[in-house]
């Protein structure tokens, strides 16, 4: 395994966080328990979850990744081996099972104190705002379009000196943000300097071959100001891995049972997929490696989170730690890039 530090801190995660969101879906606990011993045995130390997993979102099984994560705890009783990061949801229609009051106070201790109850443990190590409270960057959606009816009232301010509470209370130790943007992370860190209040330190954002937009603005502030990325859906909801070429469809794929996750399968993004499946093949790896090596080797990433349904698929993600891409590959992938732009938002 390789290893980096949380940004403007001494704590080192490996580059492959294990993902966890299917875990009380379509995954059991029982299954969830064996993908984090072996995780552990490979040397991830790094793993990723949230008060609204597992999805899509339901109120029947709103929390229960937590709760899967909190019973491995208590089973294997190694809390110290692991880097465990969380988010509380922002207020959406797909949320209002959880609770309405986006991040006021209230909200931030109701989700903070739920999720240590579930993960049975005493703090969080990184703490999340899954999305923003603003009218922006919502999933499948290209660029900002101005709301001028929107009811956000800037509190940046506010939400800080809340998580400084909890920081101060030993239940988090460090924060960060989720499906973010530049406007966004610069005001939360202009903030946190002129106010002298917690710093983010990550950004957990989309980024795969099919969708590079963190490369338009977020790449920058990533770099300029030490705020690392956290890449989620490095496959494109599995779509990198090319289980879905030639029209296949596998039992109990995410697009098979969730047919609404489609956005990386639209044609645009089949005929990028063909592609670099064809660059995998030239090159003697699978596709899976290739995008996940292609994540793994950008200056702004902190660490690639991964995420699987088998133990077959968490075995090939894991060792694309180990797949280094030449210049040459990188290169084929650029032409590519340029011809067939982020076709999947």
């Amino acid at each position: 395994m390789k290893y980096t530090l949380l940004p403007h801190t001494d704590i080192k995660v490996s580059k492959i966080c294990l993902g966890t969101m299917t875990w009380g879906q379509q995954n059991t606990e029982a299954e969830g328990h064996e993908q984090m011993d072996y995780a552990i045995d490979k040397g991830v130390n790094f793993f990723d979850t949230a008060e609204l997993y597992p999805v899509p979102a339901r109120a029947e099984t709103q929390g229960e990744t937590e709760r899967i994560i909190g019973t491995w705890f208590k089973k294997r009783g190694n809390r110290d081996k692991v880097i465990l990061a969380s988010k509380i949801a922002g207020p959406a229609a797909i949320t209002k099972h959880i609770r309405t009051n986006g991040f006021k106070k209230e909200a931030i201790e109701e989700a903070v104190n739920e999720s240590l109850k579930r993960l049975q443990t005493d703090y969080i190590d990184l703490y999340q705002l899954h999305w923003p409270e603003r009218n922006t960057n919502f999933f499948g959606s290209r660029g900002y379009k101005h709301d001028p009816d929107e009811r956000w009232e800037e509190n940046f301010k506010e939400i800080l000196e809340c998580l400084d509470g909890f920081i101060k209370a030993g239940k988090i130790r460090h924060v960060g943000l989720s499906n973010e943007n530049p406007y966004g992370t610069m005001k939360y860190l202009e903030e946190s300097r002129k106010s002298r209040l917690p710093r983010m330190i990550t950004i957990q954002n989309p980024y795969n071959l099919l969708n590079r937009l963190f490369e338009v603005g977020n790449a920058e502030v990533s770099m300029r100001e030490n705020i690392g990325l956290l890449a989620y859906s490095p496959l494109g909801f599995g779509t990198l891995s090319g289980k879905y070429l030639n029209g296949n469809m596998p039992e109990g794929s995410r697009i098979k049972l969730f047919p609404n996750y489609n956005r990386y399968s639209q044609p645009n993004g089949v005929r990028a997929t063909e592609k670099y499946a064809e660059l995998a093949t030239k090159n003697g790896m699978s596709l899976t490696h290739l995008a996940l090596a292609f994540v793994n080797q950008q200056p702004f990433l902190t660490s690639n989170i991964i995420g699987a349904t088998s133990m077959s698929q968490l075995q090939e993600n894991i060792e694309s730690i180990n797949v280094e891409l030449t210049k040459e590959v990188m290169a084929a992938i650029e032409a590519i890039h340029n011809e067939i732009p982020n076709p999947g938002p």
